[in-house]
């Protein structure tokens, strides 16, 4: 069954006043001098699945300027022999809305319909930042397979703020707590499930394939001690905890402090230690293991967005990775600036060309 996006109109969206694509369900290979929209295209097709988009902005910050009047994208998705239409929009800075067949509807809905995977030059430096850009990755590789995960971290982040607060006020009361340690424990409990077996779903598309990019062993660990297991010993595990979370002002128990180590298998190197090459190629195999786990689970693969994928690959690889993303049968929307990067896939792509004129992005041919 292949999943794709077509006929997809963007207006108002950063530097696109107006643009229309009529696309199938290959590869879509976007090229372009820089500051031509290239990555602009890319997250508008990131906003047809749930949350802030592949640059995690506002709203407001989406809109096309000096207008500023607000952004609508629409879109027709094809999954298998169905077609939906789907739509959203904000209006001046306000909360996206979503339409699905003219209907109203929650973002879990839609990440239900359209599942989405990306990689963006950003996330190169995933193995050597901070915990919180690993958490962000796993979740949202979780999110592809479980879209009520997005909820469970939405409700135990909403948690955990409020009883930061209290931490940094010094409440000392039990009974201010126990509500909020209870919805932490339960939505904790979730995540963590969630995120196990999602690596166990990855480890499995990654030994079970034949690839040309190194296979990463993962395992989520915590930053201090080890999770509670269960959702009951989480919720003790946060009320014994709340001595020492007074003295810190904040939570110190839970699924916030996890973190993702990987590392690459073949030479039992931790991934932090890598080449830049190998870390981005490490990157490569666990957005292609994610698909791979997709199209089995929900018997397509997920549409892949693949910003700049070209950097850091030399032509081997890069030849490798249109071969595997092409036998996986996704639509993968890829950008680079010249024509060249994308020579190995032949017809077996559809190609846009864009040029920035007069402040506008436009496609000079396809």
């Amino acid at each position: 069954m292949a999943l794709a996006l077509t006929a997809i109109t963007i207006s108002h969206f950063r530097s696109h006043r107006l643009l229309r694509l009529s696309l199938d369900e290959r590869p879509v290979a976007i090229h372009g001098p820089n500051g031509a929209g290239k990555t602009n295209i890319l997250e508008a097709v990131s906003m047809f699945s749930p949350g802030r988009g592949m640059r995690r902005a506002s709203a407001a910050e989406m809109t096309r300027r000096p207008e500023v009047l607000g952004w609508k994208l629409s879109a027709e998705l094809v999954a298998g022999h169905q077609r939906h239409e789907i739509e959203t929009w904000s209006e001046g800075g306000a909360a996206r809305q979503v339409r699905i067949d003219d209907k109203a509807a929650s973002q879990v809905a839609l990440g239900r319909l359209v599942r989405m995977v990306w990689l963006v030059p950003s996330m190169d430096r995933l193995w050597i930042e901070g915990p919180e850009g690993r958490r962000r990755f796993l979740d949202r590789m979780t999110m592809s397979f479980e879209p009520d995960h997005a909820e469970a971290v939405l409700v135990y982040e909403k948690a955990m703020r409020e009883r930061n607060r209290l931490l940094r006020e010094q409440v000392r009361d039990a009974h201010w707590y126990l509500a909020l340690e209870t919805q932490m424990a339960a939505a904790g409990h979730r995540i963590h499930a969630a995120r196990q077996s999602t690596l166990t779903a990855l480890a499995a598309a990654q030994t079970q394939a034949e690839t040309s990019f190194p296979t990463a062993e993962l395992e989520l660990i915590q930053t201090e001690g080890a999770l509670p297991e269960s959702e009951g010993d989480l919720r003790e595990a946060l009320a014994e905890s709340r001595f020492r979370d007074l003295a810190a002002g904040r939570t110190l128990v839970g699924p916030h402090r996890s973190d993702l180590y990987g590392v690459y298998a073949a030479k039992g190197v931790p991934a932090s230690d890598c080449s830049t090459g190998e870390q981005k190629a490490l990157l490569v195999s666990l957005i292609l293991a994610n698909a791979r786990a997709l199209a089995r689970q929900v018997g397509a693969p997920p549409v892949l967005l693949l910003d700049e994928i070209a950097a850091h690959l030399d032509a081997g690889r890069r030849a490798a990775l249109y071969d595997e993303i092409c036998a996986l049968g996704a639509q993968a929307w890829m950008t680079g600036t010249g024509p060249e990067l994308f020579s190995e896939l032949g017809a077996r792509a559809q190609t846009i060309a864009l040029c920035e004129r007069d402040g506008q992005s436009e496609v000079v041919e396809t």
